[in-house]
């Protein structure tokens, strides 16, 4: 039976260190094949944004792996131009980000498996409700 094992890393440059090396080489996988791997597939990407994979392990030690989007509350910092959200969510502003910002995620995060038949509608209003758990004001 095949296991799964979900990591987040940064895109083209994936390393054999901690946390990849390990966490693949307890499963009989060279860390390096992967991040090889990982490292061709993602050098379009902008360097180090963070990439969440799903990496299947097959019991004969071969593997294949899923790159998704970049998480929501890094895209959503990134177009509030901050560095982190807000320690007391509801209470603290710490950024702001217009409608057409959450309609540009939004379509982003639609291209994932798990949000491809969702209305871009819908997945606005999530990204709305991450932008207000992280303290971020989204204005009209």
């Amino acid at each position: 039976m095949a296991s799964r094992l979900k990591l987040i890393v940064p895109a083209a440059k994936a390393t054999p260190s901690p946390p990849i090396g390990p966490a693949l080489g307890q499963r009989g996988i060279k860390s390096m094949d992967f991040c090889k791997q990982f490292n061709d597939r993602t050098k379009d990407f902008e360097q180090g944004v963070p990439i969440p994979v799903v990496i299947t392990i097959k019991p004969d030690r071969t593997f294949t792996f899923i790159n998704k989007t970049p998480p929501t509350s890094f895209l959503l910092k990134r177009a509030a131009g901050i560095e982190k959200g807000s320690s007391q969510a509801g209470h603290d502003l710490v950024g702001e980000v217009s409608l057409k910002h959450i309609y540009e995620i939004a379509v982003v995060k639609q291209r994932d498996e798990a949000m491809a038949n969702l209305s871009l509608r819908n997945i606005c209003s999530a990204i709305i409700g991450s932008a207000k758990s992280a303290g971020i004001k989204v204005v009209h």
